[in-house]
């Protein structure tokens, strides 16, 4: 595996840290607030927080993807590796390992036979060849016994549905449709060497999108670039 160095971040650079450790509090904060309690479907309250819940979801994931490259925390290599797993794994059991094998390939085989992330059909036939090549056995049984010991034991069942499913889910939907789907579906482009677009310069919209990766073509050409730099290479 290659592993590509940090840019713009000088050795024991700690803000990918704090900033990921902040995502980490903010979720563990929203399902602690949101689990036990009794909602009122007739406010807008309880939406806004799934809301809220499914960016940090993807917060987690973009945290776990920036351990991937190094930059989350560079030159610590354990803990740089040991939060991103633990990032992943509160995304629905994501396994780092897998995540970050199939990460570096897709970066060196982008858009081809050789990517695991690609895929020619549409959204949907993408996103079922997508959810195959991460979603393990193991996963699927760990989220069934997760769920089951949350609302058989602690939570109402509709918390834990809308609280701790749902937002997971759309995240990963939200990672998929931007930080996949729409920087490499076709019509390719055929003068980009790294067969990646992206999205109109909106560093607000880029951020509540998806963490600043619909700036898609500069995350492949600058990939020692860390999520909350991303926006200076547009």
């Amino acid at each position: 595996m290659v592993v590509v160095s940090a840019r713009r971040l000088q050795p024991h650079d700690l803000r990918g840290v704090v900033l990921a450790l902040g995502i980490l509090a903010l979720w563990l904060g929203c399902l602690a607030y949101a689990l036990p309690r009794t909602w009122h479907w007739g406010t807008l309250w309880p939406y806004l927080l799934i809301a809220v819940q499914t960016h940090l979801y993807t917060g987690l994931f973009i945290s776990a993807h920036d351990a991937m490259h190094g930059t989350l925390a560079p030159g610590r290599r354990w803990l740089n590796e040991g939060l991103g797993f633990v990032c992943a794994l509160l995304l629905a059991f994501n396994w780092y390992p897998l995540l970050r094998r199939k990460h570096h390939l897709h970066h060196r085989h982008v858009v081809s036979v050789d990517d695991p992330d690609y895929h020619t059909g549409g959204f949907w036939p993408w996103f079922g060849a997508f959810v195959r090549q991460y979603v393990t056995l193991w996963q699927v049984l760990a989220v069934a016994v997760t769920f089951n010991v949350l609302y058989r034991l602690f939570f109402p069942l509709e918390n834990v549905l809308l609280f701790w499913v749902l937002p997971s889910v759309l995240a990963t939907l939200q990672l998929f449709y931007f930080g996949t789907y729409l920087p490499h579906r076709t019509p390719h482009v055929p003068d980009n060497a790294h067969h990646s677009r992206s999205q109109a310069k909106n560093h607000l919209w880029a951020f509540l999108s998806c963490y600043f990766f619909g700036y898609h073509y500069e995350h492949h050409a600058y990939p020692g670039t860390p999520w909350w730099l991303l926006w200076t290479k547009k």
